[in-house]
């Protein structure tokens, strides 16, 4: 049995100019504790996961042999409430939050996905993006699946169910349908008989396990870490690369899959995308995030009276630079917090006159002063070259730019939804080229190497292939060519 919500059917929540940020595929999220709340439980941890996605939210409970599903378009505070939580009981959850890459932004595809079996019915959540999603889908409809959306993600789970109808449980049929996947896939899948989270075997996507303070036997999957803090859940570990966890009444099995995992974390995970507070490597991204500053003053300083960060995400960066520098550190725009994605459109006047909408100068802190701007990146330079020219009109008389990235030159394949290569200003000029045409004195970006210095790790644990176009995983000629414009002639 299966209970499915569904109230409105927008077909985009994308406001009218596109952001010149990298946009974050989705956050996962999910629990097996019986005799919880695990509705609520879901609901916040996905309201912790928000920054991950925000065009829609759903989650699956699991009731014995039925599925309450709730999903439509919206943030997680818009989809659900206290009477709907109330209808959704169950002794697990599935949950997702999602920012559409491989599918439109419909409310066919929000997630979690739920498919049929022998076996019973399933929930499925992804994290990422898949590179051979056509082949796969190709092979799966013809053995007569039944695709209702158009994403990668329904294509993993009827991957799933297909080899379960062939007579595999649960744990063996996921093993093959993840064989069958390349590319990034984060997953939580809940299932009549368990939960399970599987990473690919590059583990690109962050996928990590807690348990429930009050009770070490009963865990928690999600993204990130904050997903767990915000439930009072302790962090006990990674889901590895190439690994599967298999969480039962009996407690959690581990199966590493994959032949031969390779660590190639996304580095714009521990730059941009992830929380602040969110643990990876065994500190806190405001604390990695401090040190890109820090390396940013060493290769780029210059003579300013103020260093200040663009809200939220250039300001761990900002501070850092401050301290390495000893330039004082301010606040130079405040952030309306309350803005996010609106349905309503500015007119054309209030489009014109700039960011205003989501950041406001203080003109008193900035008036007559050479001002150092840090942000963690520059994808399209429009949004920049707003900044710019809101700081000049504040009364500062010099504006340096600083990015604690190096130049962003190739587009993502494995989850990040990014343009075509010759819409990143990086790919297409030079940093000079890029500082003249937002208009700034001066612009500088972090060094590849000076990123990788500061995570303390291995440096090639990581996927950097959006600044330097080595893929990891390899990606099929013709998706190549839909975004990588300017190497047609080489693929």
């Amino acid at each position: 049995m299966q209970d499915v919500s569904h109230s409105m059917d927008m077909r985009s929540l994308h406001p009218s100019e596109p952001s010149d940020k990298q946009e974050e595929a989705c956050g996962v999220f999910g629990i097996y504790a019986p005799a919880e709340d695990v509705a609520k439980l879901t609901y916040f941890g996905l309201y912790a996961l928000q920054h991950r996605g925000q065009e829609s939210a759903g989650i699956a409970t699991f009731d014995g042999t039925t599925i309450h599903l709730h999903k439509e378009m919206g943030l997680v505070s818009q989809v659900f409430n206290e009477s709907i939580l109330q209808q959704m009981p169950g002794r697990m959850a599935v949950g997702h939050t999602r920012y559409s890459t491989t599918g439109s932004s419909r409310v066919v595809n929000a997630q979690p996905a739920v498919v049929e079996t022998r076996l019973g019915s399933f929930a499925l959540a992804h994290n990422g993006n898949l590179v051979n999603t056509k082949a796969l889908r190709d092979e799966l409809l013809q053995r007569q699946c039944n695709f209702n959306t158009t994403t990668d993600s329904e294509a993993i789970a009827f991957a799933i169910a297909e080899a379960v109808n062939d007579g595999e449980d649960w744990l063996d049929g996921a093993i093959t349908a993840c064989k069958r996947c390349h590319g990034a896939f984060s997953l939580v899948v809940g299932t009549p008989a368990g939960l399970m989270g599987v990473r690919d075997p590059n583990g690109i996507r962050p996928l990590v396990i807690g348990t429930l303070g009050n009770n070490p036997h009963r865990y928690v999957l999600a993204s990130e870490t904050c997903g767990l803090d915000i439930i009072g859940a302790e962090y006990l570990r990674d889901v590895e690369p190439g690994e599967l966890v298999w969480i039962t009444e009996a407690g959690i099995a581990s199966y590493h899959w994959a032949q031969q995992p390779q660590r190639k974390l996304c580095i714009f995970e521990m730059i941009y995308f992830a929380r602040p507070d969110s643990v990876m490597h065994n500190e806190s991204l405001y604390t990695y995030r401090l040190r890109l500053g820090r390396q940013l003053a060493k290769e780029s300083l210059v003579e300013a009276d103020m260093v200040m960060g663009v809200p939220d995400s250039g300001i761990p960066a900002a501070i850092g630079f401050s301290q390495a520098s000893g330039i004082p550190y301010a606040e130079g725009l405040i952030k309306n917090r309350y803005v996010g994605r609106t349905f309503i459109q500015p007119t054309q006047m209030m489009r014109e006159s700039g960011i205003k909408m989501k950041l406001n100068p203080l003109r008193d802190v900035l008036a007559g002063k050479r001002v150092i701007i840090v942000d963690d990146s520059i994808v399209r330079g429009t949004t920049s070259r707003k900044l710019v020219k809101t700081l000049r009109e504040a009364g500062a008389t010099e504006v340096h730019m600083r990015i604690s990235s190096p130049p962003v030159t190739h587009p993502c394949f494995y989850g990040i939804d990014t343009d075509n290569q010759d819409q990143l200003i990086a790919a297409t000029k030079s940093v000079e080229e890029i500082g003249k045409q937002i208009e700034v004195d001066s612009l500088a970006y972090l060094s590849w190497e000076g990123m990788l210095l500061a995570t303390g790790e291995d440096p090639n644990s990581f996927c950097s292939a959006c600044f330097t176009g080595d893929y990891p995983v390899v990606v099929p000629e013709l998706l190549k060519r839909s975004k990588l414009m300017l190497e047609k002639s080489s693929v």
